[in-house]
């Protein structure tokens, strides 16, 4: 199986998950909340790092919870970045979908 390069945009994504781990762990020792995640240490450091930019979700998932994070948190630090003309649009086409189904 071929990995294709990840994106800026996933290699961005990936620092920022890196850096919101490391301040939501603080203090505590990697290898404690590692083994807690039930995830090697060596896994959690390569994502606080940035080295593994796109972890599997249950990794995330685990983490998030050792960490007393909400996955909702996590995604609007680390999601994708909308431009204001993207969330724009993005609103006026829920905007029109509404009004669609009020009508119908």
């Amino acid at each position: 199986m071929v990995r294709l390069p990840l994106t800026p945009e996933e290699v961005e994504r990936g620092r920022r998950l890196g850096a919101l781990l490391r301040r939501a762990r603080g203090e505590r020792s990697m290898l404690r909340v590692a083994l807690d995640a039930g995830v090697s240490p060596e896994t959690l450091r390569k994502i606080e790092s940035g080295r593994v930019a796109t972890p599997a979700f249950s990794t995330i998932a685990a983490l998030a919870d050792v960490l007393g994070l909400s996955l909702d948190a996590v995604w609007s630090e680390v999601g994708p970045r909308v431009e204001s003309a993207d969330a724009d649009s993005a609103l006026d086409e829920d905007r029109r979908a509404q009004r669609l189904t009020r009508t119908a």
